[in-house]
């Protein structure tokens, strides 16, 4: 019998993932009712966006629809708005959900300001659409909308074709925008050419507003804060300016696009989007201004189902890592990288365990202490990403601070691990065969080989995936997505640095933290917080700060801080599958290898990229 067939796991897991995706992919085409189609537009200076189209079956050259953009924000691809897509064009408009430049499959672009100067790619997609590109869109019906910088796009949208509106003395052909999670943009200089329809959605809890005109949380308080006060004025007469707004009334009038309305849902910034109340606002925002051609409760949402099944897909498709090893593993040629699990270490005395929760506790403070001085460094290091310019070295922002953080934190790692063992473990019956080290050079060349045949087989069946269902593994902002062939030149880049961190990971779970007679479970439990402690310190840190005061603690990188939502789980769960390929193999290289390709190559397309191309 072949050694698919026998691997009955890795059948299992595969056909669970494409279950799910197909009833995933129902979800998304709102059961069939809604064409999903991936297209390229290809804009200024030889750039490009990616964008998907949802086409209700509803819309034709007879029945025309209003379009819609969606405009990710900051740090997101397409798929992290994908809820958005799904419920507005279930209800009868046509939407274009795109990869913002620099993010997921569209082009870099020439201007570091991408989102201020060209929308994200949304200004030129609005003109496309408007010269007629769609023959089922009303072209007297086009909006946008953005979370967070996409929201910022989505503002000088307004202003971008109001100006134009303004100088051929016509009405804009943005009609309406919808912006959520940013208000830095509200200004006069913004506002006096503005010649669209603008929601306003802003999270009372927004960890930004520091940057607010207001301070404490007065600043996030739509009711009186000046930007809301401002764009709701803007369309008032003298006599009828107001000094609170009152959130959900609709200002100014839709025929002539003037109207406004602001919303101020209880939620954190990064949550926003996914935020049921702050869903159906927009819902009914776009009904009022457009009138939705297939009328549904707005209070009638579907998308988090997709969200439920592609967190179940992501999960199933990282175990299935475990049974693609073992399918290769059972060839000839892998067989010698099969060794016996070295002997546990032996039980903890009290002064062991003294030990090992004092190194636990001092690792975790190195870690949340040299976090945002690694923001910092990352800076000096690499200039060029960090002021959004074209560059082939190291071109990721975002990553490049938590590259240099890994590294110096695996080799603190490292350095403990021996200094602990040196002072006290090898006088206390600790054996260096426990680690899992010893292996001759063919054994580890084929090892580094296997990780890349169990990250290609991963990755080829994501493809597959995604051909079939246009759906990938996701919860929210947090992703395994499919990407460019270039992307692999960004992972070489990356890979020797973030090595250090996944190797001292598992050189620790594995040689440090297994113990004769400590349950499996244990053992993993308090390894999977020994590697991501730390950085909850930092959470923990910025959020009581900010419960307390109405500011976070970290001010100036607080983006960075935000970019631990997603890290965190990864950080956590990241032992669990160096301990699996420990006991599949007996040594401590395969898993630090699959996990560091897989890992980085999730952190790298979920990120801002300024690659020259």
């Amino acid at each position: 019998m072949p050694t698919l067939i026998k691997n009955k796991n890795l059948i299992s897991l595969a056909t669970l993932i494409l279950i799910f995706s197909f009833f995933a992919s129902l979800i998304l085409t709102s059961f069939g009712t809604v064409e999903v189609k991936s297209l390229r537009l290809n804009t200024q200076n030889n750039q490009f966006i990616i964008y998907d189209l949802y086409k209700p079956k509803s819309a034709s050259a007879e029945n025309k629809a209003p379009f819609i953009a969606v405009i990710p924000g900051f740090q997101r691809s397409k798929e992290a708005l994908s809820n958005i897509a799904i419920e507005l064009s279930r209800r009868g408009y046509v939407v274009a959900l795109i990869d913002p430049y620099a993010q997921g499959l569209s082009s870099s672009s020439l201007s570091t300001r991408a989102a201020t100067t060209e929308g994200y790619g949304m200004f030129s997609l609005v003109e496309h659409v408007y010269a007629g590109a769609f023959d089922f869109v009303d072209i007297n019906k086009i909006g946008a909308t953005g979370h967070s910088m996409g929201g910022n796009a989505a503002i000088r949208g307004a202003d971008y074709f109001g100006k134009q509106a303004i100088k051929n003395n016509t009405k804009s052909i943005l009609n309406s925008v919808y912006v959520s999670g940013y208000v830095l943009t509200l200004r006069d200089s913004i506002l006096k050419d503005s010649r669209s329809n603008m929601g306003i959605s802003y999270a009372l809890y927004d960890e930004g507003a520091f940057r607010n005109e207001l301070k404490g949380w007065d600043a996030a308080d739509m009711q009186i804060a000046p930007e809301s006060l401002r764009t709701v004025n803007y369309v008032l007469k003298k006599d009828e300016k107001i000094k609170i707004v009152e959130l959900g009334k609709y200002y100014g009038q839709v025929e002539n696009q003037t109207s406004r309305v602001i919303f101020n849902e209880p939620v954190l910034h990064p949550f926003q989007p996914y935020n049921f109340e702050a869903t159906s606002n927009q819902l009914d925002y776009f009904e009022i201004v457009f009138g939705a051609p297939n009328k549904i409760d707005t209070n009638n949402q579907i998308w988090h189902w997709k969200e439920l099944l592609t967190l179940i897909n992501m999960v199933l498709a990282l175990v299935m890592l475990i049974p693609i090893a073992k399918l290769f593993l059972n060839l000839k040629i892998f067989r010698s990288i099969n060794k016996e699990v070295p002997d546990a270490l032996p039980r903890q005395s009290k002064k062991g365990r003294l030990i090992f929760w004092s190194v636990f506790f001092l690792s975790a403070a190195v870690a949340c202490i040299s976090f945002i001085p690694m923001v910092e460094v990352a800076k000096i290091f690499f200039e060029d990403a960090a002021n959004r310019k074209l560059t082939w070295y190291f071109p990721q922002r975002m990553n490049n601070s938590v590259m240099l953080w890994a590294a110096f934190n695996g080799i603190i790692g490292i350095l403990i691990f021996l200094f602990s063992y040196e002072t006290f473990g090898k006088n206390h019956g600790v054996k260096k065969d426990s680690w899992g080290l010893k292996i001759n050079i063919m054994d580890l060349i084929k090892t580094f080989v296997l990780s890349l045949i169990i990250f290609s087989t991963f990755y080829l069946f994501l493809y597959l995936n995604y051909f079939l269902f246009h759906v990938d593994y996701r919860f929210w902002f947090m992703g395994v997505r499919i990407f460019q062939p270039e992307m692999l030149l960004v992972l070489m880049m990356y890979f020797p640095l973030f090595f250090i961190f996944f190797f001292s990971n598992s050189l620790r779970v594995n040689g440090a933290m297994r113990f004769k007679d400590q349950p499996e479970w244990l053992s993993i439990l308090i390894a999977c917080f020994a590697n991501s402690l730390g950085l909850i310190f930092i959470i923990i840190i910025q959020y009581v700060t900010y419960f307390e005061t109405g500011t976070v603690f970290w001010t100036d990188n607080w983006l960075s801080v935000n970019l631990l939502f997603g890290i965190v789980p990864m950080m956590f769960i990241l032992p669990i599958f160096n301990r699996a390929f420990f006991k599949i193999t007996g040594r401590s290289y395969l898993g630090p290898l699959v996990t560091c390709l897989v890992f980085i190559m999730i952190l790298s397309t979920n990120t801002v990229i300024y690659l020259p191309l």
